[in-house]
């Protein structure tokens, strides 16, 4: 891949990270990243890590933890593995992988966490981008919702946790999922861009094995009067280092 595609963004701490034209990010994966911040691991996977921003996210605020960053393409993992080099993420561990051939990449059974922020949309739903890069992020592709959860359900260990984003519409789907693979959801939140909206997002934690309890947190907002609201400030404050809000 020809670096010069590929721009540095600021993530706070003194750490930055690589993005390309096809590989970005959005607000979903810094909240699902701040989601997930709460539970202390040793190990996790970043499933359809993208350019790597919640694996790398992760590791800014606990760098003592190893993280592996699992995505099918290519240029993906280069700049995932740019940005661990050039910015001394020395815990991360890119693997270009599908997902149903992870068997042979990585150990099952073992890992604290799984995160994925996963393509929304179902194989044949709405209208596809013709940039094939953009397509499999978006649309599921290459892998469906029922394999991530699967695959999720190998890899962590008893106790591990599952953390997703999700459209609200999907919640249903997402949650039966979790308990047919015997990950019990157990937190949920719902994201809405400002009060009077419809949720615009669901942030899950199922943990493999346990027993039944669902704990719904209150909503988060994104907007306030036309501005990031106040939670949202906390969320972006150390990411947006550089930026003007």
């Amino acid at each position: 891949m020809d670096e010069s595609l590929m721009h540095a963004e600021p993530l706070g701490n003194g750490k930055s990270i690589y993005v390309t034209k096809n590989h970005t990010f959005g607000t979903d994966a810094v909240l699902l990243a701040d989601f997930a911040k709460i539970y202390k691991i040793k190990s996790a996977v970043d499933l359809g890590t993208g350019c790597g921003i919640i694996g790398f996210l992760i590791l800014r605020d606990r760098p003592e933890a190893k993280v592996f960053g699992v995505d099918i393409s290519e240029e993906a993992i280069f700049a995932a593995e740019k940005t661990a080099e050039d910015f001394e993420f020395f815990n991360f561990t890119p693997v270009c992988s599908n997902l149903t051939e992870l068997k042979h990449k990585l150990e099952f059974g073992c890992h604290d966490l799984v995160v994925c922020n996963p393509p929304y949309k179902a194989k044949n739903a709405g209208l596809t981008n013709e940039n094939p890069k953009i397509k499999t992020a978006r649309h599921e592709t290459d892998c469906s919702l029922k394999d991530i959860i699967e695959v999720s359900a190998k890899l962590l260990k008893t106790s591990g946790k599952l953390c997703m984003c999700h459209r609200p519409e999907r919640l249903a789907e997402l949650l039966r999922l979790m308990s047919e693979n015997k990950i019990e959801p157990k937190r949920l939140r719902i994201v809405c861009k400002s009060k009077g909206c419809e949720p615009w997002l669901v942030l899950v934690t199922g943990v493999r094995c346990a027993k039944s309890g669902l704990r719904i947190d209150p909503p988060l907002f994104v907007y306030e009067n036309g501005k990031f609201s106040e939670e949202m400030l906390k969320v972006y404050g150390s990411y947006k280092e550089g930026h003007a809000l």
